[in-house]
């Protein structure tokens, strides 16, 4: 998997903007849109910024000003604009075809790889589209006869969430539900020994409901990674140790 330091991906996402990247440079940045989707955002606003940057408000010149330039421009070409060329003109076409030879070469092969960056970054493009639509996990109770049910909703734009839970009985005192993400294998997020990231711990009123609006971990931004979402319960002053069995989990 690709690496790169914040300062250089951000010469990297600049270097594209500003088209200076080399093969090597645009074959890094292609290789980084893969693995972060959310780099192709950040192309976006750099660009947007760079077409700001470029394109000040128009300034109309000073009246008699503009009179004088649309004077001169009516007046025609003066006689020296039909000056003979002089004797190194012939020579200097000569070496303008060599080296327009030459650019046109290295414009083609930055070409190659600036199409296949392009086509990396309307991938990722589409990819981060994708995954700022909202999603939504439906945990089911895992045991018979139980009707407990819950929702959990997330932006991974922002990574705001809501979990809602219906039917779940008050639990004793020293005890708390506790709500899990839980990842693919190899997902290079910190999780616990079973994969999980404690997400939220809550207690249920009387009647076994719960509503909240939280923040969701960052993994959100990656729905691929997210394997379950899963409610547990656990002792009170020490949740993180996850040593209940799911009581509601989803994709059942």
């Amino acid at each position: 998997m690709p690496m790169s330091s914040p300062e250089s991906l951000q010469r990297l996402i600049a270097g594209y903007v500003l088209g200076t990247l080399d093969s090597e440079e645009a074959k890094e940045l292609e290789q980084l849109l893969i693995v972060d989707a959310t780099i192709a955002a950040r192309i976006a606003q750099m660009q947007k910024t760079l077409e700001l940057a470029y394109a000040p408000p128009e300034v109309l010149p000073p009246a008699r000003l503009r009179s004088a330039i649309l004077a001169k421009a009516y007046a025609g070409p003066s006689a020296d604009s039909f000056a003979t060329p002089s004797a190194g003109y012939s020579s200097w076409r000569t070496w303008g075809k060599a080296i327009a030879v030459a650019a046109a070469a290295l414009i083609a092969a930055l070409g190659i790889a600036n199409y296949r960056l392009w086509h990396a970054l309307q991938t990722a493009q589409n990819e981060t589209q994708a995954t700022q639509a909202a999603l939504a996990y439906s945990l089911q109770a895992t045991a018979a006869n139980n009707p407990a049910t819950a929702t959990v909703k997330v932006n991974p734009a922002t990574l705001e969430g809501t979990i809602a839970v219906q039917n779940l009985p008050p639990l004793p005192p020293g005890q708390t539900y506790v709500l899990w993400t839980v990842l693919q294998p190899n997902a290079p997020f910190t999780t616990d020994a079973k994969g999980a990231i404690l997400t939220k711990a809550f207690q249920v009123d009387d009647r076994g409901s719960f509503s909240q609006t939280i923040t969701m971990p960052e993994v959100y931004r990656q729905r691929n990674l997210v394997a379950k979402v899963a409610v547990t319960a656990e002792q009170a002053i020490a949740p993180q140790q996850h040593s209940g069995s799911p009581i509601l989990l989803s994709g059942l």
